[in-house]
């Protein structure tokens, strides 16, 4: 008996599928072309060449960043063309906090089996993030991993470069006791914090995705995969026309472990609690799970996704010129003088 030959495609690879996907994808692709895209898709690298005109001592910025547990609510709900949004919006919004403009943005797909609608509307959702942060989808991989995850699980990375000149670089060492800190609303969750509230919401609430708990729009699935906002044109026109001493991202972490990263040591800051509208979605994960207030600050954005400081005589043309790009701003609070032993953040 002639012994049975074995294929990658036996072993659960299957390398026609992989090549129809990226033939799929190509349209999304070449939507998110800018200046400097070289060559086109599918060689080993992507090439990108920088305009030293427009840029004559760039300094380049990287990230890279994840989506985490938000991919189990969009397993849940079938529901897969707003994470790679997501995706796009953690890297490029970490950029521009420190002046830079995104360039271009790579993707990694790691799945037990290539379903090539899934993939095809994940990447839809990374190619509308990156035209609206103004970047090109310049390369990727989509790796096919059976044994390692399951046949319908899939994890996501994001990696992005920009550019900023020397002399702009934003890293906070301009920032003065009593600057101004302006927030930006967030758009809900944005894709931290999910470890809790499915704790929370799933787990100890016993609530369905597909209920309509009071104060949301939608359903909770509906506000559970509302993508992460993207910042980025907003800030480039701020900076542009106001000079902004340092920004924050408001992410893993929340208020008490990002803004410290930006502040001297000498300083700290003074929020004013009510000085926003906190989203309803917090209060009911604050609520239903019992959640400290310091503890739900520090680990969700409660409603501010950005925070900017800016010097007290500029604060109001700052507001004026982001309520334009329709971001809505606040006045959340003040940077003071802070002793050794005082806390960097205090929420009143």
């Amino acid at each position: 008996m002639a012994k049975k030959t074995l294929s990658y495609r036996d072993a659960g690879v299957d390398i026609d599928e992989a090549n129809s996907f990226v033939e799929d994808i190509k349209p999304l692709i070449r939507s998110t072309t800018r200046k400097g895209v070289l060559g086109g898709f599918g060689g080993f690298g992507g090439l990108f060449h920088l305009d030293t005109e427009s840029h004559p001592n760039p300094v380049l910025v990287s990230t890279t960043d994840g989506v985490g547990t938000k991919l189990m609510i969009a397993h849940a709900m079938g529901r897969h063309d707003t994470v790679g949004i997501d995706l796009v919006a953690m890297n490029v919004n970490d950029l521009v906090v420190q002046g830079a403009e995104p360039l271009f943005f790579l993707d990694y797909i790691a799945t037990g089996k290539i379903q090539r609608e899934r993939c095809v509307d994940i990447v839809r959702g990374i190619a509308v993030g990156c035209a609206e942060a103004g970047c090109a989808l310049i390369g990727g991989e989509t790796a096919e991993m059976p044994g390692f995850y399951g046949e319908d699980e899939y994890d996501l990375a994001g990696f992005c470069v920009g550019v900023v000149e020397f002399d702009k670089v934003i890293d906070g060492s301009d920032i003065r006791v009593g600057d101004v800190m302006i927030g930006l609303a967030s758009s809900g969750l944005h894709s931290n914090g999910y470890s809790l509230a499915r704790k929370v919401l799933l787990d100890a609430g016993g609530c369905e995705l597909s209920e309509s708990l009071s104060g949301l729009e939608g359903t909770l699935g509906d506000e559970l995969l509302r993508p992460t906002k993207i910042y980025v044109r907003s800030i480039l026109n701020l900076i542009k026309t106001v000079p902004v001493a340092g920004i924050v991202h408001v992410t893993g972490g929340g208020f008490y472990d990002n803004i410290p990263r930006i502040l001297h040591p000498s300083l700290g800051v003074r929020i004013n609690r009510g000085s926003w509208p906190v989203p309803p979605i917090f209060d009911i994960i604050r609520k239903m799970g019992g959640v400290e207030d310091v503890e739900m600050y520090r680990v969700f954005n409660m409603g501010i996704g950005m925070i900017l400081f800016v010097h007290k005589d500029h604060s109001d043309e700052a507001v004026e010129i982001l309520g334009a790009m329709d971001e809505r701003p606040f006045i959340i609070g003040s940077v003071e003088h802070k002793e050794a032993e005082d806390p960097s953040v205090v929420i009143a």
